[in-house]
This record gives structure tokens, sequence and C-alpha cells, in this order.
């Protein structure tokens, strides 16, 4: 396919870049853009996002998820599991295109079908290098887009990258630091999500890791709200399911549940239960029921927004 570069008018910015404190002046983008996000508010509170709602419809949201160049051997399928959360919601899984981190959250946003922006600091028709590139085209060729402020042909300078950052918090809603040493630029996206009083996420790490030295610094700041388990980061941000997974669709993905946990799926899926009427309805100790909810909510039939309450949703 032949993508070339296009001028985006500023009323046409996708997702919440339009309403952004830093918005640039010109913005180039080659792909299929997301529409822009409904004139309401983000969370201001830097807590879930805005609920779904009438007014909002299923307007896409921004999720930028970034880190560092050189991450932990277990990135990649960590990466892998995160976007893989966000399945049937209404994310955009925005990222810079780096390598590592921003790297393996595109390839997966493009293995689950999830529809996904890279932010780039370089203009468009400049040639992006390594397999960098090839993501690059398969994002295009998935009816993603690139976008830039820089003019088409200028390279990659080392002052771009802080303009590059600013735009992926604008653009994104909420923003997830991955892995990151204690300096580097995804803190830097992260500080930029909280001067916009945006939601900011980290996944905490092994205190004697180096890449997770700095989500473990922003959390304990205070300063992110922490992500514990992958599968739980669709429930964390929010975002409702749009629609049921059958049993059947499990099955086929290899996921398998034993009978306990499906007589009990069976029983509660359609309702929303509190954790106290879950324990009174059923003849389970508290660790038999813990056990019973993470493995709903890792197989995406159950969510819960703050571990008590939880909603069940399946095709059974």
């Amino acid at each position: 396919m032949n993508f070339e570069p296009y001028l985006v008018p500023p009323e046409q910015y996708p997702l919440a870049l339009r309403k952004s404190i830093y918005k640039p002046k010109v913005l180039y983008a080659m792909g299929t853009l997301p529409p822009p996000s409904p004139d309401i508010p983000a969370a201001g509170d830097g807590g879930n996002l805005p609920a779904t709602d009438g007014k909002r419809g299923n307007a896409p949201a921004g999720i930028a998820m970034v880190g560092t160049r050189r991450p932990g051997p277990t990135a990649k399928s960590l990466c892998k599991r995160l976007v893989e959360s966000l399945r049937g919601t209404r994310a955009v899984v925005v990222s810079g295109l780096a390598q590592g981190i921003d790297s393996f959250c595109h390839e997966a946003a493009l293995e689950a079908g999830i529809p996904t922006v890279a932010v780039l600091a370089q203009g468009l028709c400049t040639r992006i290098e390594g397999t960098r590139g090839e993501i690059a085209r398969r994002i295009l060729d998935a009816g993603g887009a690139l976008v830039s402020q820089f003019e088409p042909d200028e390279p990659a300078y080392r002052g771009n990258f802080l303009a590059r950052n600013k735009i992926i918090s604008g653009i994104s809603a909420a923003t997830l630091i991955v892995q990151s040493k204690a300096k580097g630029g995804a803190l830097i996206t992260g500080e930029f999500t909280r001067k916009e009083s945006k939601a900011l996420y980290a996944i905490p790490g092994d205190f004697d890791s180096e890449v997770a030295s700095g989500p473990n610094a922003l959390l304990d700041r205070g300063l992110a709200k922490p992500v514990f388990t992958p599968e739980s980061l669709r429930s964390v941000l929010g975002f409702p399911k749009s629609e049921g997974i059958s049993l059947q669709e499990l099955s086929l993905a290899g996921t398998h549940l034993d009978k306990t946990t499906l007589d009990f799926f069976r029983r509660v899926n359609g309702f929303r239960k509190t954790f106290t009427e879950l324990q009174s309805e059923f003849d389970f100790n508290i660790s038999q029921l813990l056990t019973i909810l993470t493995e709903l909510e890792m197989a995406g039939l159950a969510h819960t927004d703050d571990n008590f309450v939880f909603q069940f949703d399946g095709v059974s």
C-alpha cells in the first residue's frame, strides 16, 4: 500500500490531542487516524478513565504504553499480556515506536487486533531503521497511524524526543509506565501526563531490578497507581467489556477452566456481585474464592474496578 503524509487540521487532531495543553501547532499523519475525543473533560483527579455514557458512546480512548529501550528478559511477554487485556474495549494503544517496550506494545496491539498509533520524533518521510520500520509498515497496513509534528523530511534529532513525548501524553487519556530505569523518556512522558491531570499507572517490579526502578519510584512517591496483574489492566483503567466471551472461544484459545470455576461462572454470569454477596452465596473460603475470581478475570469473564464489586460477562 502507498501511504503519503498529510497535514491534519487542528479540529481533527486525534483522540485527546485537540484538548491537550501539549497540542502542536502542526501535525502530520500517515494512515488512518482515530477520531477526536468528545468535548468532555478527562479524569481530572488522575483516577480511572471517564466511564462510557450516552454522549461519549464508544469513542476510542488512547492508552499510552511506554518504557525503556533496554527492557528485562520477560518484557515482551508482559507487554503482550497487558495489551491483550484491552481486547474488546475502546482502547487505542499509543506509543513512540522506540526499540524495547514501545515496539513490544505496538506489536502486541497488532497481534491482538487493537488499533495503535505511533508518535515519531522524526518526519514521516525519513527512513525508520531495522525492525521498527517493519512495525511501522504493519501499523499502516492494519489501519493504524503514524503521527509527527516535524516536517516530513526532518531526521530524528535528539531534541525532538521531548516534543514527541508531549504528544504521546497529549493524545492519550492515560499513561502506563511498563518498565523504566530511574531516569528515562518514559518517566518524562509520565510527568507530562501528571501535569495534564490525567491518569498515570505503573507496573511494580523487583526492587533489585534496574528496569523496575522508575515505576517503583513513582509508586513509592504516590505519583502513579499500580497495575499488579497484567490481565487486570482493563478493569484498572475502568473499561467495561463491550461483549461477552464465549466458553468455546476460550477453549479454542487454549484457556480451560476447571469444573468448579465453570459451575461458579454459570451461576453468576450476567450479574454484578459484591465480594460479600459471593461469600454468602457460595461455600468457599476466602482463598478459594479469590482463586476463582482471579481465574475468571484472567479469562476475561469477570472484571472489577475496586476488587470488591465484580461484573460477570460471558456467553456460556
